[in-house]
């Protein structure tokens, strides 16, 4: 790792708590990793994909669905159940749709009771993407987090988990 680069964050963190006086700087520290952390996978992971034509949210919807499927929802999803799960707004879920509904991955349909909202479902095509890249996605993942022991990769989901909570609860 380029060295230089990563003492930019104790430059950073000094200058912090010269602001900050006697306030704990950590918060800062924190948002500043996990947007650096953010940032690396998603560039990573989009380059890995990009062969298949996708990107991490595409995949990654794309997976979301599959799982829903295999646990029995098989009548399509609302775009606005898609984005809730997902975390995204809706026009995100929006434009991640319609990317895939070009690329012949999903298809919407009107619901039958109700006209005014959609149904997504994912396509053969989708299925069988989802299922033969899922394997060589997972361990891509997973090398991305190798500089980690396995202890280390269960305490930092515990944390990543509580942070989280903690996250949702000052909504």
């Amino acid at each position: 790792m380029n060295e230089t680069k990563f003492d930019h964050g104790g430059a950073v963190r000094e200058m912090v708590q010269r602001l900050g006086g006697e306030v704990d700087p950590s918060g800062v520290e924190i948002g500043r990793l996990v947007r650096m952390i953010c940032n690396l996978y998603e560039t990573r992971i989009d380059d890995a994909l990009r062969e298949q034509g996708l990107s991490g949210p595409r995949w990654g919807l794309l997976l979301r669905m599959f799982a829903e499927e295999q646990r029995g929802h098989t009548g399509g999803m609302s775009p606005t159940h898609l984005s809730r799960c997902q975390n995204v707004s809706k026009n995100t879920i929006s434009s991640l749709i319609g990317g895939l509904e070009e690329q012949g991955l999903v298809q919407r349909e009107l619901d039958r009771t109700d006209k005014r909202v959609f149904r997504i479902h994912l396509t053969e095509e989708a299925r069988h993407l989802v299922h033969s890249t899922a394997p060589e996605h997972i361990a891509f993942l997973n090398m991305l987090a190798s500089g980690l022991t396995g202890e280390e990769r269960d305490q930092l989901i515990a944390l990543l988990e509580k942070l989280v909570l903690s996250l949702r609860q000052e909504t």
